[in-house]
């Protein structure tokens, strides 16, 4: 039951290209943006898209998949835990970012390349 305590699951397409780290200490990580949509009707009856942005990153050999097969506008689910990333601005400010911990992914949509033509 423990791992159901900080558990997200999302559906989207990638906002950019997947970009990787490798450290110095041999670990890896990537990082990309998520978009995922939702549609509702408004007071007047007029369906409103909404998308939501999400930062992800993923570490590990996770992270070396990733950045061989994903791309831009590859939609995507992906399973992972909300984390935070506490930084300062250059005047001093201090802030939190909400980031997703990728535990694992999975290729809805192929590369606009991979696509045979009809």
């Amino acid at each position: 039951m423990n791992n159901l305590k900080n558990k997200v699951s999302l559906m989207g397409r990638l906002g950019v290209m997947p970009e990787f780290t490798k450290f110095d200490n041999g670990s890896q990580k990537t990082r990309f943006t998520l978009a995922t949509s939702s549609a509702y009707k408004d007071k007047k009856g007029t369906w409103v898209e909404q998308t939501e942005w999400h930062t992800i990153i993923m570490w590990g050999k996770l992270a070396e998949k990733a950045a061989h097969e994903l791309s831009k506008g590859q939609e995507i689910v992906l399973e992972g835990k909300i984390t935070y990333q506490t930084f300062e601005t250059k005047a001093g400010e201090k802030r939190t970012a909400t980031i997703i911990e990728a535990q694992d992914f999975l290729i809805v949509e192929r590369k606009v390349t991979e696509k045979k033509a009809s």
